[in-house]
């Protein structure tokens, strides 16, 4: 199977059914198999349902439905390593960047990169809908943060749009720690560490007007990039 997409999804009935049907839309069109696995992170409201309604005409779809919370990190970490695909990535619930640009992502692949992750901050990105300010700026405080403790080597690590080889997968994700707030950053800091083939390509993104971040959660990010460079210091992670 050339590529498995991964959609974690934490109370997202308003908002699957238009992604998931514009992903297998899309897909349908295309000459490779692929699978699509919606992960639900122990939603409390109807996103499950949702999905259920909608496989009977999506034979590619997989729902896997958690009753429990595991977070957004952990549900990819599950989702990841479910999957059977060649390239296996995972893209957010509210289709912020499209699955289209993944044809920019996979030739990549065939020229020996073993991840290949989306970015908002190089030439050609475009923010087609900018957020707040106050979340611009805690975005750039967290970037500044995550340089400093734990370079990366990267300019975007939080861009929700990313895919792995097969290979890189199985190294990553079973070592992955980090299940909610920081969890891309230990991913890149573990593909780092592997020294494997990193790519940015830029991608064009539409801000969710109904996230928000919170000053815990900033609190929350930081302890948990203290927590991956203390991993890295102690050789907690292993090959």
């Amino acid at each position: 199977m050339k590529l498995s997409v991964i959609i974690p999804a934490y109370n997202e009935e308003k908002r699957i059914s238009s992604t998931l049907q514009s992903i297998n839309e899309y897909l349908q069109k295309q000459s490779y198999q692929y699978e699509i696995l919606v992960v639900v992170d122990g939603a409390k409201d109807n996103t499950a349902q949702v999905v259920r309604g909608l496989e009977t005409n999506m034979p590619n779809a997989r729902l896997i439905d958690n009753k429990e919370n595991k977070g957004k990190g952990g549900v990819v970490r599950q989702g990841m390593l479910e999957a059977k695909g060649d390239v296996r990535m995972f893209m957010d619930a509210d289709n912020s960047t499209t699955i289209d640009h993944i044809e920019k992502f996979l030739p990549y692949f065939d020229e020996g990169y073993d991840i290949v992750i989306g970015s908002r901050r190089i030439k050609g990105s475009d923010i087609a809908v900018h957020q707040p300010f106050i979340r611009d700026f805690l975005g750039g405080v967290f970037r500044f943060i995550v340089h400093t403790i734990v370079p990366l080597g990267v300019t975007d690590s939080q861009c929700g749009f990313k895919a792995f080889s097969a290979k890189a997968t199985e190294a990553i994700f079973p070592n992955q720690t980090i299940m909610r707030w920081a969890f891309d950053v230990e991913i890149l800091a573990l593909a780092r560490k592997y020294k494997m083939k990193i790519k940015e390509v830029p991608v064009r993104w539409v801000n969710n007007g109904e996230s928000t971040v919170k000053l815990s959660g900033m609190i929350h990010m930081l302890l948990e990039i203290i927590q991956v460079r203390f991993n890295l210091w102690t050789g907690a992670y292993k090959k």
